[in-house]
């Protein structure tokens, strides 16, 4: 059984982008290039191309956002889950991008496995820079952000919230609002791994250092400190 196929109806076609993408599918499970283009091809007309997707091959999604830009029918992509990694570039080929008020989308560097001497290192650098200059491509023709800015995003590997990416750009509005988001929503939000890591490790070694109420030289691990809440719940989050 796919995990992604196309289902028609009176508006046009509509496609659920549900897997890995990658440039062979061997268990039916992935979407290939191959197959996306045997099936797009089948008749013309308006698509709507639903994205719930952890990402993959980004050669692979750099053939299929293309595809999606040559169409000659317009291309509207909903993102009801995620869109994440090279499932985001794909994303950005659509006329109209629409999120689910639930829905996320990341952004990230590529990365690959390289194997060899110091010069086929140094190849694997320069490639990676490349295929990231071509991503951030993707990103500026929807956003119109700076790409500097959009390159410190995918450096920070990025998740956005649908309010958070709306206002970024990455997408034009969030389904089933009857408004446009304001651009000061509360409950937008963006977070970046970068961030939340020294964030945490921040608060544990002020928690760490904290001393109980009414002691000037206990221990820090005594019970009942900062520290030591911290790391009950720690333990429950394990």
């Amino acid at each position: 059984m796919k995990f992604w196929n196309w289902v028609k109806n009176e508006d046009g076609r509509t496609l659920y982008l549900d897997g890995y993408i990658a440039q062979e599918s061997w268990f039916e499970d992935e979407v290939s290039p191959r197959e996306f283009k045997a099936e797009l091809d089948e008749a013309d007309g308006d698509i709507t191309l639903w994205i719930n997707s952890p990402g993959g091959d980004v050669f692979a999604a750099s053939q299929i956002y293309t595809m999606l830009k040559e169409y000659l029918g317009r291309v509207t992509v909903k993102i009801d889950g995620i869109a994440a990694s090279a499932a985001s570039v794909i994303a950005m080929a659509g006329d109209e991008v629409l999120m689910s008020p639930t829905a996320m989308l990341m952004i990230h560097n590529p990365s690959t496995i390289v194997w060899g001497e110091e010069a086929d290192m140094k190849r694997g650098i320069e490639m990676l820079a490349e295929v990231k200059e071509s991503i951030i491509t993707a990103y500026e023709l929807k956003t119109k952000l700076p790409r500097n800015k959009i390159s410190q995003m995918m450096d920070r590997e990025t998740w956005m919230s649908a309010n958070k990416a709306h206002e970024l750009g990455f997408c034009n509005k969030v389904l089933y609002t009857e408004t446009e988001v304001p651009e000061n929503i509360v409950n937008s939000f963006m977070f970046d791994r970068v961030t939340i890591t020294n964030n945490f490790m921040g608060k544990f070694q002020k928690a760490k250092q904290a001393k109980p109420q009414g002691s000037k030289d206990s221990d820090p691990k005594e019970k009942g400190t900062p520290y030591n809440h911290l790391v009950k719940r720690l333990e429950l989050l394990k």
